[in-house]
């Protein structure tokens, strides 16, 4: 077969396609040739030995696990490390979709935190190994080489590395905050989509934003939704990523405090909303890699929803088989665990504390002349706009003669994560960036 012959569609393929085409023809326009080729190989071995499972009651040959005793077998030197689980919640595979109740228990977390989502039907959530992953799928089934996304200016790098330098896909960017840096700015926002009208466009929305720390006001919020309902109506078919990787983290009564992706989800049929969220920072388990990748659109059905589950399920199936099982296991008993919420906001509430000295500290009129402050109110993050001093210069000063680390983004922000810094910390921080500037001004 030539490079230019086209691969014929799987069956399966072919059956997911039909039932997006018929019930919401726009999400399958969306969708990128990767997207569209991929399924889940509900005949294949998974499939066979799912229903073995079920079935065999003398005996399972279809599991590419060893058993003993009627469980996987391990090695004692591994599961001492783990306590009060069984060798079945922990070393045998997960399915490609996620663990069921995990899934349904995150779901039921969603819609309990997303009062605007109301009965609006939405997808079950897929487990993903993490938001990067998530993001990644998102690319994978939407974007071709040469699509276009749209993002603030202050985003996270990982969006490049994926969509761009691994998918060929172009991110252009609007400027995250207003001139007067008070807000967001919904003009420069509202501007971006008029300019692509009638477009197919992936536009991401990441609030509390990494690297800002900012998440809109409720007005802000009613804005960005307008906007973007706005475009669809206009004739914009739209995938709207609702990336809420630092979900819960708001230290500020003043901010949305809700995903957009309730709203999203029922805005119009043009507006395919995705949430990509994960217990990653909500249950700070960083290194456990458990996300999850829901879908949800205006007269989305059941038969649209499983085709997208599907094909998430089979790109999972294609790249990593299935995600972390005792990531899953430990995540979902957190989930379940009465003091789970008590813990959780404990945490966040320390987060807060960072988050309010943080802006003592750098507020501090002693220095006014080496930076700006771009507002912020959540999150992990605070960004700081120098004053005539490169930031990678001054992030380099402050590693070699302070001992201090931070991240330089661009020719003058630094990024500041109040979230590993101890309050004893903070303002020694401010004062060795303040230094640092001056040292590089040669002042």
């Amino acid at each position: 077969m030539s490079a230019t012959q086209a691969v014929a569609l799987n069956p399966l393929a072919e059956i997911a396609n039909e039932a997006i085409r018929k019930d919401c023809p726009v999400v399958f326009d969306l969708l990128s040739e990767r997207g569209k080729r991929f399924f889940f190989p509900t005949k294949g071995i998974l499939a066979q030995g799912a229903e073995a499972k079920q079935k065999a009651k003398i005996a399972n040959a279809t599991i590419g696990i060893a058993t003993e005793n009627g469980a996987p077998m391990y090695l004692e030197c591994v599961h001492k490390y783990f306590s009060g689980l069984s060798s079945s919640e922990l070393y045998d595979y997960a399915p490609s979709y996620g663990m069921p109740g995990l899934r349904q228990a995150w779901a039921k977390k969603q819609r309990d935190e997303t009062p605007s989502m109301g009965q609006q039907r939405v997808s079950n959530p897929v487990v993903t190994n993490a938001l990067t992953h998530g993001l990644s799928i998102v690319g994978e089934l939407f974007l071709d080489p040469g699509d276009e996304a749209l993002s603030s200016d202050l985003l996270w790098e990982n969006y490049n590395l994926s969509w761009e330098t691994r998918l060929g896909a172009h991110i252009s960017y609007y400027p995250f905050f207003n001139q007067g840096l008070t807000g967001f700015n919904l003009e420069a926002f509202s501007q971006a989509l008029m300019q692509r009208i009638g477009k197919k466009l992936v536009v991401s929305l990441n609030f509390p934003n990494n690297p800002s720390g900012y998440t809109p006001t409720r007005a802000e919020a009613a804005g960005i939704v307008r906007a973007l309902t706005v475009a669809a109506e206009a004739g914009s078919k739209l995938v709207v990523v609702c990336d809420d990787a630092y979900y819960g983290m708001f230290y500020d009564e003043a901010c949305e405090q809700e995903s957009f992706f309730g709203r999203l989800a029922q805005a119009h049929p043009n507006l395919l909303a995705i949430k990509v969220d994960g217990a990653t920072k909500e249950e700070f388990v960083w290194g456990m890699r458990v996300g999850f990748v829901t879908f949800g659109v205006k007269n989305g059905t059941a038969g649209v929803y499983q085709a997208l589950e599907d094909k998430t399920a089979g790109l999972i199936r294609a790249v990593v088989s299935s995600v972390t099982h005792p990531g899953q296991t430990i995540v979902l008993k957190a989930l379940q665990d009465p003091a789970f919420r008590k813990q959780q906001a404990e945490k966040v509430e320390i987060l807060r504390q960072r988050a309010e000295l943080t802006g003592v500290e750098c507020r501090r009129s002693e220095y006014a002349d080496c930076w700006e402050v771009y507002p912020y109110n959540s999150g992990y993050f605070m960004c700081l706009r120098l004053k005539e001093a490169a930031a990678d210069s001054v992030r380099m000063k402050l590693l070699e003669e302070h001992g201090v680390g931070t991240i330089a983004l661009g020719q003058a922000n630094l990024r500041v994560a109040f979230s590993c810094l101890t309050e004893a910390q903070i303002p020694g921080v401010f004062a060795a960036i303040a230094a640092a500037v001056r040292s590089v001004r040669g002042n």
